[in-house]
């Protein structure tokens, strides 16, 4: 009977801590402002909108000359690819991620640069 009473209650414990990672967010779940280097536009400040779900990422991009949801992102081993495609063109944002900062590079159909991020806040506006 006690063997019936601690096996219950283990089981709790186990399923009570797998629904709670559940609802965990993400490393990246947030708003980033970031800036990108390069490119005929030359520097220009760029707001990302992420939702982190385990290795897959998700959410939209804004910057002066407009704003569109990204197509496919993932996160593993710290390091994130994001894929954006528009009619002008598609991009590729790749970046490490470090104590709360993101830097790498991006590219697009004929252009390339360099990009950095912050984390603003842990909350997706």
């Amino acid at each position: 009977m006690k063997r019936v009473i601690l096996l219950a209650g283990l089981m709790i414990l186990v399923a009570a801590n797998f629904a709670s990672g559940k609802d965990k967010k993400g490393l990246l779940t947030g708003t980033w402002e970031c800036q990108s280097h390069g490119g005929t536009q030359g520097d220009m400040a760029f707001t990302l909108y992420l939702q982190q779900n385990k290795e897959v990422v998700d959410g939209r991009i804004a910057s002066p000359i407009g704003g569109t949801e990204i197509s496919s992102g993932t996160f593993a081993k710290n390091k994130l690819e994001i894929h954006i495609d528009t009619p002008q063109g598609n991009y590729t944002l790749l970046a490490k991620y470090n104590k709360g900062e993101l830097s790498g590079n991006w590219s697009n159909d004929t252009e390339k640069g360099a990009w950095v991020g912050k984390k603003k806040s842990d909350s997706v506006n």
